[in-house]
């Protein structure tokens, strides 16, 4: 299977992986006959980590997540899953919905397999000595692949006896399984870290408590936080604590739709804001911004407005996402002149930061809808000035909205047509990425 040569090389590692990828895939055994006069491949902690991160790569992806933007971002609340439930669905055929949804069970149970295989074959066959890297890798693919959590436990409790488990790894881990939706088995996980001969610091309580957080399990979410508020306790709480909270309650109450919820969620987002300031810790801008963003949305903009000023006062400086919030709020209500002066306050700002589409895109659409075409216009034309390509339903609206007002003519050929060739031209990347990547998971 592998190639005779022996050098360590860029190109020559790349053929190793992929030749060894490609086993996987087909599910061949791997082929340890080779003859003595042909030097052994040289495996190396990239190597083996490269493959083991390539398995939920080409096995573990649904179809329809081929060609997604990469980054874990849920439109939609991350549901709890329950592994002997989808077990059941699987046999019966059920569709199952949520982080597993349109995966094949027989392609993810191959990659679990596969990779149990590859980790002892490279450590019995070739030589290879795993460490904490390649231990972490191998412990990932069996929290991704949904595998029983008895399963993964003894391998953490065979790798803890030769100390490849440390406290870094176990962190890691639980952030897995919480974006996977498996908090149940990331919560064991943070309490067995003892047996792994492992003490959990604040970066493990921060990630247990953003698992739990995102799925809207803050009862347990809190006791933690106010377990680590206990006075003398080892892993105190730090700032990242306190924001994870004020921007999953933002977040979560704004997702459920309910009234009553939101006010409720909002409350407790700025009542634990105070408390924060009331301890001594000092906000930054990304706590700042979650608080704005969840008053914004909420209509609360006097106190949006408060939390802005107290931010200059502070002396943090408001980023992009800070005057967004006050930009789509205004764009909403119909208040069109007071988010182009935000959007120019944000320009007249010397800390470079840059307006995008997601800044001017509400502003036109705001100036369309109350009938003021040609400021629309002029946005539009310095949008493009700026390097950027504006959606394809934002420069059809500004078009109709010039010509049904009989002012088509303020729109330049040339314009258009170099407008236009540049959305056709986003539109054939993704078409050739998407094909790209769904031949790379099929071959």
């Amino acid at each position: 299977m592998f190639s005779s040569r022996s050098l360590s090389s860029p190109s020559t590692q790349t053929l190793l992986i992929n030749q060894v990828i490609a086993a996987i895939i087909r599910n061949r055994p791997f082929n340890t006959n080779v003859k003595p006069s042909t030097p052994q491949p040289i495996w190396t902690v990239q190597t083996v980590t490269q493959i083991l991160r390539s398995i939920p790569k080409f096995l573990f992806q649904s179809p329809r997540s081929i060609g997604i933007q990469n980054g874990f971002r849920h439109r939609t609340p991350l549901k709890q899953r329950n592994l002997e439930e989808e077990f059941h669905k699987a046999r019966k055929g059920v569709l199952i919905l949520g982080p597993f949804a349109h995966k094949d069970p027989e392609k993810v149970q191959l990659g679990v397999e596969k990779a149990i295989e590859f980790y002892h074959w490279v450590e019995t066959h070739c030589g290879f000595t795993h460490n904490e890297l390649t231990c972490k890798e191998m412990s990932l693919v069996l929290a991704k692949g949904g595998c029983k959590m008895k399963v993964l436990f003894e391998f953490l409790k065979k790798m803890s006896r030769k100390g490849l488990v440390t406290t870094s790894s176990i962190t890691c881990l639980i952030k897995c399984l919480g974006e996977e939706g498996l908090v149940n088995e990331a919560l064991a996980t943070f309490y067995r870290m003892k047996q792994f001969h492992c003490k959990p610091d604040v970066y493990a309580y921060n990630t247990l408590i953003l698992a739990l957080c995102r799925v809207g399990n803050f009862k347990k979410a809190k006791f933690l936080l106010e377990q680590m508020e206990l006075p003398g306790f080892r892993c105190p709480p730090d700032v990242f604590t306190y924001t994870i909270f004020i921007s999953s309650y933002c977040r979560y109450g704004m997702e459920t739709g309910c009234r009553k919820a939101i006010r409720r969620r909002i409350w407790e987002a700025n009542h634990l804001f105070r408390l924060m300031l009331f301890k001594g810790f000092v906000p930054d801008v990304v706590t700042y911004n979650s608080l704005i963003n969840g008053c914004c949305k909420t209509n609360r903009i006097e106190r949006a407005s408060e939390l802005l000023d107290d931010m200059v006062k502070r002396g943090i400086a408001p980023n992009r996402i800070t005057y967004n919030s006050f930009i789509r709020y205004y764009s909403v209500t119909n208040e069109a002149d007071k988010a182009i002066e935000m959007l120019r306050r944000m320009q007249g700002m010397n800390d470079g930061v840059v307006a995008c589409n997601s800044s001017y895109t509400p502003i036109i659409h705001a100036l369309c809808e109350v009938g003021r075409v040609v400021e629309a216009r002029d946005f539009l034309v310095e949008l493009v000035e700026q390097g950027s390509i504006p959606r394809e339903y934002t420069y059809k609206l500004v078009r109709d909205a010039l010509e049904s007002a009989g002012k088509i003519d303020l729109l330049d050929a040339e314009f258009c047509t170099r407008l236009e060739d540049g959305i056709k031209g986003r539109i054939r990347q993704v078409m050739k990425i998407k094909p790209l990547l769904q031949h790379e998971s099929v071959s």
